[in-house]
């Protein structure tokens, strides 16, 4: 059984302003209080883990020894159907030393581009988010999302980060890039992973 947060403030172990934007929107109906890696001045470690799993819970384990506090981490990627799943775990590294998201995006579409996928069908894909939180005695446990659609090309809209301007999720109009933060916040792979970890570990018990 997952271990129930106490209350108190929860560090955020990232330091990519936009995931931290989206969590800490996420927990504001639970009244959280949250400090993140960066604002504490953190280190990053290094991602070294081959799943997405083992990298959220590397990076809430080290914030959680390193502050003394209870940490919460996200790991997440897009995974391209024709592109044999890549970028994956890679999805930020994809992104170069400036993190520049724009040159993610143009690497897949170029990828895309050399295998002859032009048509929807062809380029599947989706999201997938783990959210691990552990406390300082190395306790930890874990929820993942799954978030599907398609890559589309040219990108769309400037909300969201990451590859969210070339990802049309199924059933909408609009990307992620175009979608106001309050809808992609309600269907994303985030979001399904955080409803996880709500149930889990903030919502009250009978």
């Amino acid at each position: 059984m997952a271990r129930r947060f106490p209350g108190g403030e929860l560090v955020l172990a990232s330091h990519n302003e936009g995931k931290v934007r989206e969590i800490r929107d996420l927990l504001a109906p639970f009244g959280v209080v949250t400090r993140s890696a960066r604002e504490l001045g953190l280190p990053e470690p290094e991602e070294t883990g081959t799943t997405f799993i083992a990298n959220a819970e590397l990076k809430a384990r080290a914030a959680a020894t390193a502050s003394g506090r209870i940490a919460l981490a996200d790991d997440s990627g897009l995974f391209v159907d024709a592109l044999g799943g890549d970028p994956g775990i890679y999805s930020a590294r994809w992104a170069g030393p400036t993190k520049d998201f724009a040159i993610a995006m143009q690497k897949v579409e170029d990828a895309l581009q050399a295998r002859g996928a032009a048509a929807p069908a062809q380029r599947r894909a989706h999201f997938v988010a783990v959210l691990s939180i552990s406390w300082p005695d190395g306790h930890c446990d874990s929820f993942e999302g799954r978030f599907f659609g398609t890559v589309v090309w040219p990108p769309r809209g400037d909300h969201g980060f990451g590859y969210d301007p070339m990802f049309l999720p199924d059933g909408q109009t609009l990307t992620c890039g175009e979608m106001e933060p309050a809808a992609k916040h309600a269907i994303s792979h985030r979001a399904i992973a955080f409803r996880q970890l709500v149930a889990a570990c903030f919502a009250p018990r009978d």
